[in-house]
């Protein structure tokens, strides 16, 4: 399904990006002293370095770098912001707003020229990029994620109060459903507000006030539903929140067009996956990240190793059957502006470094529905670029490093 590109200011004139290697995201070998050749924004030539134009035509000697299309991060929370919730809730709103805009501008000249957001933010931020108030990736949004009352998109703690980061001003209300018509309202408004995908959680989540991860969350006819309703408004994607099997043949049943984590994945769902072409986004950097153990209890640390090791393990074995795989942080849980770090756990589930940056580029791209515009350097693709000194064959791990990305085009627009 082709969908809505995002807007950003576009670049206009000619530009020429010339000597560095190109890796063209579509998972073809790299071509040393390339050329790229950006004219108002859109990709013109992709190619072997041509002799040197027109005098007049701006040209970018890239020489010892590497040119790659724009990363797209699958999975984002970027109004989930590193300060304590009693900070949060003291913010007048622009304190607020201005703050998810340092992470969208960190997580930009990261390399990710588009993302995901898919649970906090409203489509004031998106419309706020496309008039160029403000610099981030192109968004696509889920605004709001949906569960039953108790389930991990229900925020209401057991006594009946929010906890202090739900109480910020501009956050978007919770999805809670727990009806056939409450999911038919709740999907219907969350389209009229501007909803690019719908987010389901068939399971429960880490860290939820009121659920556990082995928790049910949405049955498998409440994501049918939801399919039908979609499917009637131009169509958009379902992705699922689902941490055991059985949350991910719910989701996978239902119609979801990718599986959010996937950490307990049975022989028989990966094929399941396999037989429906669904989309593995296992956010790897959230599940590898390690705790502090002077505040986490042995209990929690051991509970921790367990879950990384089965989700890694599960990962892998999906990776091994072809399951496609979009790359995605979950950036929230995860430090914004080091979305590249999950390339090197892409490489670590068995993916080789193309493949790692496929599934960060194109396959992020085709995920969303815009790769017929995006996610590949390509003529005829708008121009969103990535420019590193690190070799992400040989030193894929370096590539969220400070400096380790030199450039990045977005639309035509050299923005770092």
């Amino acid at each position: 399904m082709s969908a809505r590109v995002p807007h950003v200011p576009v670049a206009q004139g000619t530009t020429r990006f010339v000597g560095a290697t190109l890796i063209d995201g579509t998972g073809a070998p790299p071509s040393a002293d390339a050329e790229v050749e950006v004219r108002d924004g859109v990709l013109t030539y992709a190619g072997p370095r041509r002799p040197d134009a027109d005098g007049a035509v701006r040209t970018v000697d890239l020489s010892g770098s590497f040119l790659m299309p724009g990363f797209v991060d699958a999975h984002v929370h970027l109004a989930m912001l590193p300060h304590p919730p009693e900070t949060q809730r003291q913010w007048f709103p622009e304190e607020g707003a201005l703050e998810v805009a340092a992470a969208l501008r960190s997580t930009l000249l990261a390399g990710v020229t588009t993302a995901r957001d898919l649970d906090g933010l409203t489509p004031g931020y998106r419309n706020a990029i496309a008039h160029g108030t403000t610099t981030g990736p192109r968004l696509h949004l889920a605004i709001a994620m949906l569960s039953p009352t108790g389930g991990h998109a229900d925020p209401v703690l057991p006594n009946g109060t929010l906890p202090a980061w739900a109480t910020r001003s501009g956050m978007p209300a919770a999805g809670i459903v727990d009806t056939e018509d409450d999911v038919v309202r709740t999907v219907r408004e969350l389209v009229r507000t501007g909803a690019d995908a719908i987010k389901v959680c068939t399971s429960g989540g880490v860290g939820s006030p009121n659920d556990l991860p082995g928790d049910a969350g949405l049955p498998v006819e409440h994501v049918r539903l939801i399919a039908e309703l979609v499917a009637a408004r131009g169509g958009r994607p379902i992705t699922a929140h689902a941490l055991t099997d059985a949350a991910v043949r719910a989701a996978v049943l239902g119609g979801a067009a990718s599986i959010e984590h996937g950490y307990d994945l049975s022989d028989a769902t990966i094929s399941l996956m396999l037989e429906h072409g669904t989309v593995l986004v296992p956010t790897l950097s959230t599940l590898m990240r390690e705790l502090d153990p002077s505040t986490t209890s042995p209990e929690r640390l051991r509970d921790r190793a367990e879950l990384q090791r089965r989700g890694l393990d599960a990962v892998r074995r999906a990776v091994a059957a072809g399951v496609p795989v979009a790359l995605g942080t979950d950036a929230g849980v995860h430090p914004h502006g080091r979305n590249l770090r999950e390339l090197a756990w892409l490489v670590e589930a068995g993916l080789d470094p193309l493949a790692a940056i496929r599934a960060g580029t194109l396959q992020g791209a085709r995920l969303l529905g815009l790769d017929e515009h995006l996610g590949s350097v390509e003529p005829g693709k708008l121009a969103d670029l990535v420019v590193t000194t690190v070799n992400p064959l040989t030193a894929i791990d370096r590539m969220a490093d400070d400096g380790a990305v030199t450039m990045v085009v977005q639309a035509g627009r050299v923005l770092g």
